[in-house]
């Protein structure tokens, strides 16, 4: 998101903006390495953040080689014997979350990550600005997208603006506000024909009980 945030201030030339973001992303990627998974989801999408960066700065030979050390440490450190920690930063140290990061979004307790990789169903989880925190491997292959490229990208790019203002905001908005949501809608198929879905919302809550996001798990029904 920050990188995000600096490729816009480097399109619309604000020089000091891209000063001050950039001061944020080397803290924000350190807190993300030093940070050790709780379960396998957790490993996934660590993993997945350090093959995003070998991407996006695959021009630099230099910044690759580093991000590819990085990826072997923390490869040692979840599957290799006596790892030690890739740059833990000191307890006293804090960085800024950056904005719409919601916190406390798993607590070990609602993402099983081996129970929802393996689903047919499609399953993804949105937070309260309708934007991806996580989607499985079969809602990521019905988008045609990889699992990373999902995160923080607003739902609306891919249901449609219409799409969304008339039916999957006000849904998720009553989701947001607690309550259980089952619909079902028509999708239509490469054959020109459709297909009925059912989509089930629940709330995600966090440690404190307040809804932070919504669940979806979409199934197809039949014809």
């Amino acid at each position: 998101m920050r990188c995000t945030q600096i490729e816009e201030a480097i399109r619309l030339g604000d020089d000091q903006r891209v000063t001050a973001l950039d001061r944020h992303v080397e803290p924000l990627v350190e807190a993300i390495l030093a940070c050790r998974a709780d379960n396998l989801l957790e490993v996934y999408m660590q993993l997945q953040f350090v093959s995003h960066l070998i991407a996006r700065d695959a021009d630099d030979s230099a910044s690759v080689t580093e991000h590819t050390t990085v990826l072997s440490y923390l490869l040692e450190r979840y599957f290799g014997t006596h790892a030690p920690d890739w740059r833990p930063l000191p307890q006293d140290v804090r960085v800024e979350p950056p904005a719409a990061y919601v916190p406390d979004t798993d607590n070990g307790q609602f993402l099983n990550a081996v129970i929802l990789e393996s689903l047919p169903d499609r399953v993804a989880v949105l937070t309260r600005d309708y934007r991806y925190l996580y989607s499985n491997p079969a809602n990521s292959a019905h988008l045609n997208r990889k699992p990373m490229e999902l995160i923080g990208r607003h739902v609306s790019e891919f249901i449609g603006e219409e799409q969304f203002a008339q039916c999957a905001k006000h849904k998720l908005d009553a989701c947001f506000a607690g309550e259980q949501i089952e619909y079902i809608y028509e999708r239509p198929t490469d054959d020109a024909g459709s297909r009925q879905v059912r989509c089930r919302m629940s709330p995600l809550h966090d440690a404190g009980g307040t809804v932070i996001g919504a669940v979806l798990v979409m199934e197809d029904i039949g014809l």
